[in-house]
């Protein structure tokens, strides 16, 4: 169901770029938008661990280091079927956790100081298992393909308000509107998709831990930490987190949050534990 949804997702940014595109740029400006915004996620997408590790000021973590986290991520690749990943550490407060990497063989899992001080084991497991769950779901690639079309969505509606159409006519009364809805647009679906992959990953990191109840006591906790304790990372990153955390500074709607609400998560995973 949740791919389904994602499927039905992606078709629709499709869609837009679609009506966008001959509104506002003709079949050469829908080509042009479409290669500057491949252009510019194919960079980031290979360079996607670099630039997050940078931005959370993380560091990889040796085996020799942190023996009991690094045997624990071992030991959930191992169930997930996955190779190992780089372990990682982000000097941070606020309890949280991350995962990049553009696919299973290029990952890195991550998590903040605050973390390890803050959950017992079986909730660092389920911690852990999630950000796993994301690796072994392919979500880099997802979220790629999603600010892919996102992207090019905003080149289109730059062209239509500064530039003439495909045909040499400015475009019509309506496209001024059109350019500026349409980016909006966008980052709705966009959002709605990051929303939907935080569900999954809690599904199946649920199941690589088998501890659904486990995880959800951890997503409580962070959630209300990052309540409480601000992180300094720039907003661009925050999506890849647990648990959003610039939540402190929030108060946007349901419809521009890359999260899901963590009650919604906690109720799914005790569900998961009923079954």
């Amino acid at each position: 169901m949740n791919n389904t949804k994602v499927f039905v997702l992606l078709a629709g940014l499709m869609a837009l770029f679609g009506v966008v595109g001959q509104a506002l740029g003709g079949q050469n400006g829908m080509i042009i938008a479409l290669l500057i915004a491949a252009a510019m996620n194919f960079i980031m997408y290979f360079n996607s661990s670099k630039a997050v590790m940078r931005a959370y000021k993380a560091r990889p973590l040796s085996r020799d280091e942190a023996t009991g986290l690094y045997a624990l991520v071992d030991s959930l690749r191992q169930r997930a079927g996955l190779p190992m990943p780089t372990v990682a550490i982000a000097p941070h407060a606020q309890p949280n956790a991350f995962a990049t990497g553009r696919n299973p063989e290029h990952a890195v899992v991550c998590v903040t100081e605050g973390l390890l001080h803050l959950v017992n084991k079986d909730e660092l497991e389920g911690v852990l298992a999630h950000e796993l769950g994301h690796v072994k779901n392919h979500d880099m690639f997802l979220q790629t393909l999603s600010a892919t079309m996102a992207g090019a969505i905003s080149n289109l509606a730059r062209f239509g308000l500064y530039s003439p159409t495909a045909s040499g006519e400015r475009s019509s009364p309506m496209g001024p509107l059109l350019a500026l809805l349409a980016p909006v647009a966008a980052m709705i679906i966009q959002f709605a998709i990051s929303r939907q992959r935080e569900f999954k990953a809690d599904a199946t990191g649920a199941e690589i831990s088998g501890k659904p109840l486990a995880l959800a006591s951890a997503l409580e906790k962070l959630q209300k930490s990052a309540q409480l304790i601000p992180m300094d990372v720039a907003p661009s990153v925050a999506p890849l987190a647990q648990v959003n955390p610039l939540s402190a500074f929030g108060g946007l709607s349901k419809l521009f949050s890359t999260h899901p609400s963590t009650e919604e998560r906690v109720a799914r995973l005790r569900a998961m534990a009923t079954r």
